[in-house]
């Protein structure tokens, strides 16, 4: 079972592999992904490989680039995942991937995540790019459901 930092890495990689789709940074992005896959042996490794080159095909011929990235992106998150779960020594390798990828992506390529985990009857409050004003009244002494308001 993955911890909650694998997930997101697993998610930031996925979308980080995808975004690089159909870009400048696609084929030192597409050498990184095989070599990672490569842990799963040299079948796997030419799975991954054709999977990478019939997807970027796919993101090359839509009418609409971004959208077809986004529902690209759980796909790889899982294959990322599993690759984590079963071989976890590729964290680092995958971490240090993912940072070369953003960093040589095009502006608009580049997409942010953010993981927010609320537990234990815990609020939670999260926003990326804006602001959140909350104003909690007091707390209200309980009066029961015969009690008159």
């Amino acid at each position: 079972m993955l911890t909650e930092s694998l997930v997101a890495l697993a998610a930031s990689g996925g979308a980080a592999l995808v975004g690089a789709m159909a870009t400048d940074a696609w084929q030192a992005t597409r050498s990184g992904v095989a070599l990672l896959f490569s842990r799963q042996g040299p079948e796997r490794q030419a799975a991954v490989e054709a999977q990478l080159d019939g997807n970027v095909v796919l993101v090359e011929r839509a009418g609409d680039p971004g959208q077809a990235r986004q529902k690209l992106v759980p796909v790889w998150e899982m294959a990322l995942a599993q690759l984590l779960e079963e071989h976890p020594e590729v964290e680092a390798e995958l971490r240090e991937l993912v940072a070369r990828v953003r960093e040589a992506l095009p502006d608009a390529q580049r997409v942010q995540h953010q993981y927010n985990i609320a537990r234990d009857n815990s609020r939670q409050f999260s926003v990326m790019d804006g602001d959140i004003n909350y104003y909690a009244s007091p707390a209200q002494p309980d009066r029961g459901a015969d009690s008159p308001m």
